[in-house]
């Protein structure tokens, strides 16, 4: 079966205006200004969506697919994710991580999540470890998980200056960042080290001298939750100068204060003269939100999702950015920081990972590895185990 897509107003994410595109299994065999001629024997599904916005799937750099929590006790625990929860929300690709909970919740069963999710037609992807040293691996090394393991790409997220991390000293750092970044090169991988960031007032100071004291490619330091408070933010501007790329998490409402949200962090980096182009926006989803009091007592608790990254973009447009530049932190950017090559962008030869924007930029239809899961806003491929299941808050 072909598809073709006429008569859209392409973002690539650059603009590239009223064209059409065709997609035969999983690829974008042609985008351009001219409407081919599809031979009937081909059986071609046509789309006309009258001048509409067609963007590329949003990627999702940092999500918990296994669930996240337990910070509280086992019945806190969030449970796995399901597909439709990425796509209707535009997400086509998206990166598994372990948090606080790295034992009971392990490589291995994120592994198995992430082959899971590409069964159901999803482009999935992990890190080995989580937020402890030693870390979570299921080869015994992190090297060694990056380099046979296929889902796995990096190392994360490791927490430091946060009450729930184990504190890893600064040569541990090293050792991890060397392991990520030396298999990252016999792969071919993105070899990051993803780091989460808590609201210690260590802040980034490990990752600067990370930085300054070894030979390390900042690239590979890779902090998230940047905006979780003001100051942390502040920080992480100055830090991405140095060539790192930095992680905005576009929290839910009631869970943005004392820090600020994902859309005014891009607004307020790209203000300050920051590298636009090394700003990502994830979700969180599964993952736990919660607040701690000086004495680690819980103070608030809630779950991410991943309708914050749609959210946000609109929210970016909303505040006057250019629809092509509000969707790089959520595509081409972190297609380049993941090494996903025929991601992030719409281009003859890339994944068929693709949105059709209504006039409000909510999200009409969207298309991973060239089938339809959301038609008309509606659920049309659902997980194995979702029937029935109400998705959502």
């Amino acid at each position: 079966m072909l598809t073709v897509i006429k008569n859209a107003n392409i973002h690539a994410p650059d603009p590239i205006g009223i064209g059409h595109v065709v997609i035969a299994g999983e690829r974008i065999v042609y985008l351009g200004a001219e409407l081919p001629e599809v031979a009937s024997p081909l059986q071609a599904e046509v789309i006309d969506v009258q001048g509409t916005a067609v963007v590329p799937g949003l990627i999702d750099a940092h999500a918990h697919l296994t669930g996240g929590g337990g910070e509280t006790g086992p019945a806190s625990r969030v449970p796995p994710m399901v597909l439709s929860a990425f796509t209707r929300a535009g997400v086509t690709s998206v990166v598994g991580v372990l948090g606080t909970d790295d034992l009971t919740r392990n490589t291995q069963t994120l592994v198995t999540q992430a082959y899971g999710l590409r069964e159901e037609g999803l482009s999935a992807w992990c890190h080995t470890g989580g937020y402890h040293v030693p870390l979570t691996t299921l080869t015994g090394s992190a090297r060694g998980d990056i380099v046979f393991l296929d889902p796995v790409i990096g190392v994360g997220e490791l927490a430091i200056s946060d009450h729930r991390s184990s504190q890893p000293t600064l040569d541990e750092f090293l050792r991890i960042a060397s392991e990520a970044h030396v298999a990252g090169l016999m792969t071919g991988k993105a070899g990051i080290l993803h780091c989460h960031m808590g609201d210690g007032e260590r802040g980034l100071s490990l990752l600067e001298q990370a930085i300054a004291t070894c030979e390390i490619p900042a690239r590979v330091f890779n902090p998230t939750h940047i905006n979780r408070n003001k100051a942390l933010f502040h920080e992480a501007v100055t830090l991405a100068r140095h060539g790192c790329f930095v992680d905005a998490t576009a929290f839910p409402a009631g869970h943005v204060e004392p820090g600020i949200s994902a859309a005014d962090a891009y607004l307020q980096f790209r203000d300050a003269g920051g590298r636009t182009e090394r700003f990502t926006i994830s979700s969180d989803g599964g993952g736990c939100l919660p607040a701690f009091d000086h004495e680690g007592n819980l103070t608030r608790f809630g779950v991410g999702l991943c309708d914050t990254l749609p959210e946000t973009l609109a929210s970016l447009v909303g505040a006057g950015v250019p629809l092509a530049e509000a969707l790089m932190p959520f595509t081409s950017n972190v297609a380049d920081l993941l090494k996903l090559h025929r991601k992030g962008r719409l281009a003859e030869g890339m994944d068929a990972d693709l949105l059709v924007l209504g006039e409000d930029f909510a999200i009409r239809h969207v298309m991973a590895r060239g089938a339809w899961h959301i038609r008309d806003g509606q659920v049309v491929r659902r997980g194995t185990y979702e029937q029935g299941l109400t998705i959502g808050p």
